[in-house]
């Protein structure tokens, strides 16, 4: 289930211009949205700069090291590898920040790919109507009648699986629920006064939609696609472990937790180690997502 839900009707555009100030203020608020972004950043920011200053490479393997318990969890642990290591004497804190990095990168660029390439649609086509709308929903039909997941793996199990080709075969699997809310969004705004006020002044299409009606319809939608990051991070662990993700020697959360399934009775933090993380990521996301999608409900309920 998409986490993208109706959005309500806008009053105007002067009234639209301060909602996405108001949205964010309003989720800022709480504790639930300040827990959730300190956790998410601290992660970010481990991911992005330890593995690049620590020195250790996640790939160099050291078979003297090899399973090592994570500290004071077992006997042989080491302040050197906090985290313990694998079979192959790889550091598992490394690999699975590393691995953090790619699924966050995967994640946002797939829900930043489907919220455009559906906005886009959803503008057009509800916009334009008759004959564009019929084309482009049928489209966008023919595409929600194939599961997300199905689709992925019969694409990317044959090729050889990348980056770019994850996030497009993702990105473009997804985009369909975001095209049939700003569809519809779209055709209740091109009904109202300020949008016929700017045809009878000789405004052209492109700018009534680019300079109009997409800044007023894109932001709550855009706030709710925050929790669509978390379920492209699940999905990139599915794909991973399925052997379907980024390839090793690159360490993904799916392809760890998959060589660690065989040493979960002697050695079972291989396997746990970047599911915790997944999990403290994905729990942030979406207090922050959350938050947002209740501060957008209510500033709009109060409207």
């Amino acid at each position: 289930m998409s986490t993208v839900e109706n959005i309500p009707d806008i009053a105007s555009p002067r009234k639209e211009r301060k909602i996405g100030a108001r949205i964010w203020s309003e989720a800022f608020a709480s504790g639930e949205f300040k827990a959730g972004l300190i956790v998410f950043v601290v992660l970010f920011l481990a991911a992005i700069f330890y593995p690049m200053f620590s020195g250790i490479d996640p790939a160099k393997m050291n078979i003297s090291a090899k399973l090592t318990a994570p500290l004071f969890l077992g006997e042989g642990w080491s302040w050197a590898h906090p985290l313990g290591t694998d079979q192959l004497g790889r550091d598992m804190l490394s690999r699975s920040l590393v691995g953090l990095r790619y699924s966050l990168l995967i994640g946002l660029s797939t829900t930043v790919l489907m919220l455009a390439v559906g906005a886009m649609v959803g503008l057009f086509a509800g916009y334009f109507g008759r004959s564009t709308d019929t084309v482009l929903m049928r489209l966008t039909d023919a595409q929600l009648s194939i599961p997300m997941i199905i689709l992925a793996i019969t694409i990317l199990g044959v090729s050889r699986p990348t980056i770019p080709s994850i996030i497009i075969v993702l990105g473009l699997s997804g985009w369909p629920v975001y095209a049939r809310v700003m569809r519809s969004t779209v055709m209740s705004e091109r009904k109202k006064e300020f949008v016929r006020g700017a045809m009878v002044l000789g405004a052209t299409d492109w700018r009534i939609m680019f300079t109009l009606i997409l800044p007023l319809v894109l932001p709550p939608i855009a706030f709710v696609a925050v929790l669509d990051i978390a379920r492209m991070m699940i999905f990139e662990a599915v794909l991973g472990f399925l052997g379907l993700g980024v390839q090793p020697p690159t360490p993904t959360f799916g392809n760890i937790i998959a060589d660690g399934r065989k040493y979960l009775m002697n050695a079972w933090w291989i396997a746990t180690m970047p599911g915790v993380f997944l999990v403290l990521t994905l729990t942030s996301i979406n207090l922050m997502g959350a938050s947002l999608e209740r501060a957008r409900n209510k500033i709009y309920g109060g409207m």
